[in-house]
């Protein structure tokens, strides 16, 4: 990742703040967009003790007037962004009868409306061999009942991901999708913690669930020219749960 500059969206917490570190320990000059100012700032502090390089550039990915600003922010800092990591997301359950309007549109307006304006945004400043990895969910693949916004949301990320490719091949510019698994993260730390979580990591078939150093190969390996002969492709992490119905 030497010499390539890359805007990790969703980099405060979880795994986008973990691909951030990883592309950084490998060279990348790494732009972090979130919401939250102090944490970002925190983990740009953890990188930069370790030799990274960053920029924070704090915004909400539901401000879609911002998000050209941000980018802008982070080229003036760092550079022209190769790699655009569209992480960001939020979640949220309820049955299909309980879920309300605003509820859904919220949950597609941040996990799908603001990653294709991100992924449009990047995509008129990338040239051949710059990169586009989105991160969907394995819950595209597989229906969960109460999930029906964010399953929605992921799943119009992986065909978009496949449009984008074909759209953005001729100019060299590839477009993956990285459909991770359950993760223990921050926010659900406490569940996977509890006799609770037992029945949902009783189903994945390497008999845990997944911590977000799982994906350090994963992100290194879309983000890299390692994978440069790969687009419109996703790539499941998730220790077989998409094999457990």
């Amino acid at each position: 990742m030497t010499g390539k500059v890359a805007f990790v969206t969703g980099a405060s917490s979880g795994l986008g703040a973990r691909f951030a570190e990883v592309l950084a320990a490998n060279g990348a000059r790494v732009a972090l967009a979130g919401r939250r100012r102090d944490a970002l700032e925190a983990r740009a502090d953890l990188i930069r003790s370790r030799g990274g390089t960053v920029e924070v550039v704090d915004f909400d990915v539901r401000d879609h007037a911002r998000i050209a600003p941000a980018m802008d922010a982070a080229e003036a800092a760092l550079g022209p962004v190769n790699v655009l990591v569209n992480n960001a997301g939020i979640s949220g359950a309820a049955k299909v009868t309980d879920l309300t309007l605003a509820a859904w549109r919220e949950i597609l307006d941040v996990d799908l409306d603001a990653l294709f304006l991100l992924a449009r945004e990047a995509s008129k400043r990338m040239t051949r061999s710059d990169v586009i990895v989105n991160v969907s969910s394995i819950l595209a693949l597989r229906p969960k009942a109460q999930m029906a916004a964010y399953s929605v949301a992921k799943a119009g990320v992986e065909h978009l991901t496949r449009v984008l490719a074909l759209e953005l091949g001729e100019a060299g510019v590839r477009v993956n999708n990285l459909a991770p698994g359950y993760v223990v993260t921050g926010m659900n730390a406490e569940y996977f913690a509890s006799e609770a979580s037992r029945p949902l990591v009783a189903e994945i078939p390497l008999g845990r669930v997944g911590q977000v150093d799982d994906f350090d190969g994963a992100i290194l390996y879309l983000a890299s020219d390692a994978s440069r002969f790969m687009t419109g492709a996703t790539l499941v992490v998730d220790g077989g749960h998409i094999l457990a119905f």
